[in-house]
């Protein structure tokens, strides 16, 4: 099995950005917040902060108590994307970039030239080198090259911080061995259940497991692909997973824990998400919200549309939903809202209502003029009046499986004018995740 991909993770990627930008964070456990608040929990943490003991999602109270001296950062979205896109220029100066899997990790495929164990190393050196040299020291990476792609998001984990790991196929399974079976990216905790059931707690039994049994095991043609996987056999990137949504969440400051601003940012979160919807040329055919309260109580409530683009249709919902809340629920103090479009459907595939028709192409005229004051002009230049009194709240956040794209996610234009034009993205010929 020859040599083929190249996973590049960026350690602690947002700490270790803020600890660029900001010598006085360096060498000290950081923690990043979506708000400064002692009730919020931790997007992401320093390797200081891991040796600690430190993990996501820890509150900061109890954070505090962990790791004295901790410092604790507001999260800077529009930062962290700079710095990804430097780092993107950077690794394409020395290779072609397969897949952006996340704001913080990105493959290659490894090309006749490189394949060579020796040119393979002198490459994830020289990357390493590069970034360092180029974006900044504080800018950590563990680098994985394997046989595939997932072996090679397994060897980019097996030595961290900084570290740099290559999957021969002579280490092939010795080297997996020593790993756990959620160690293996797509062996989440429900697969890890479904696994015990058979039996199967060790990297050992999973590896000894037959072909039959791993499709048996996950239900579907993904267990082959799997099972192939692990065996060094070199797939496309999983197809996109069904389930896909658009959507916010947001953890309300302590001033706006209360129902009437939790619905305000719920119709911010839902313009975003509206706005998102359009761009990337979809309707939705449904609306998913959810609450979770001080108590460590939770509501949701699921809502079926017609397919739609509709910021008012969407609006119509939202109400309806927010109307359905559980009395009981309505004199608990919100803590995290957030907002979700599910159902999914390709604008190409929708078959307009027949007697809505007219009204759909008006307000799609009406929602593209909107669109394009908030992306010209700056965010909040034009909204609904729902989210009156809450345009401030709910700032562009990043997940790790999603990069935002500033100038969809309505930053201030002051600052937009200073982040990097992005990199153009070749997709790879096979099928993505």
């Amino acid at each position: 099995m020859a040599l083929r991909y190249l996973t590049i993770d960026f350690n602690s990627f947002f700490a270790s950005v803020e600890q660029q930008e900001r010598p006085e964070l360096r060498g000290k456990p950081v923690a990043i917040v979506p708000v400064l608040a002692e009730t919020t929990g931790c997007i992401a943490v320093s390797i200081e902060a891991k040796k600690l003991g430190l993990t996501r999602n820890a509150r900061i109270a109890e954070a505090r108590l962990q790791c004295p001296g901790l410092m604790v950062v507001e999260a800077r979205p529009e930062t962290y994307i700079n710095y990804h896109r430097r780092l993107i220029e950077v690794i394409e100066s020395c290779i072609h970039i397969t897949k952006i899997q996340s704001i913080d990790e990105v493959t290659c495929e490894l090309t006749a030239r490189f394949a060579p164990r020796t040119e393979a190393l002198a490459l994830a050196k020289r990357i390493k080198a590069k970034i360092v040299r180029e974006v900044g020291p504080l800018l950590r990476s563990s680098i994985g090259i394997a046989p595939n792609w997932l072996l090679a998001k397994v060897a980019s984990d097996m030595q961290k911080p900084d570290g740099l790991v290559i999957l021969d196929e002579s280490d092939i399974p010795e080297q997996l061995l020593q790993l756990k079976p959620g160690d293996i990216s797509g062996i989440g905790h429900g697969m890890q259940q479904r696994l015990s059931e058979r039996g199967i707690t060790t990297m050992a039994q999973l590896y000894a497991a037959t072909l039959a049994e791993f499709r048996g095991i996950w239900q579907s043609v993904r267990g082959e692909q799997m099972w192939r996987l692990l065996h060094g056999e070199d797939l496309p990137f999983f197809e996109q997973k069904e389930g896909q949504t658009i959507g916010h969440g947001h953890v309300l400051p302590p001033a706006s824990r209360n129902h009437e601003d939790a619905l305000a940012v719920l119709h911010r979160l839902l313009q975003k998400a509206a706005m998102r919807l359009r761009h990337d040329g979809l309707c939705a055919g449904g609306l998913r919200v959810s609450i979770d309260f001080r108590d460590d109580s939770h509501w949701s409530g699921d809502l079926r549309l017609t397919e739609t683009q509709d910021t008012l249709q969407l609006t119509q919902a939202l109400n309806q939903l927010w109307g359905k809340r559980p009395v009981a629920d309505r004199k608990r103090a919100p803590l995290r809202i957030g907002v979700h479009l599910v159902h999914l459907l390709d604008l190409r595939f929708h078959t307009p209502d027949l007697f809505e028709h007219q009204k759909e192409k008006d307000h799609g005229r009406l929602f593209n003029a909107m669109d394009h004051l908030n992306k010209v002009l700056g965010k909040n230049s034009v909204y609904f009046g729902g989210a009156h009194g809450a345009t401030a709240s709910a700032p562009m956040r990043i997940a790790f499986t999603r990069i935002p794209e500033p100038e969809v996610e309505e930053i201030d234009r002051s600052y937009q004018g200073r982040l990097k034009k992005p990199v153009k993205r070749v997709e790879p010929k096979t099928d993505e995740d």
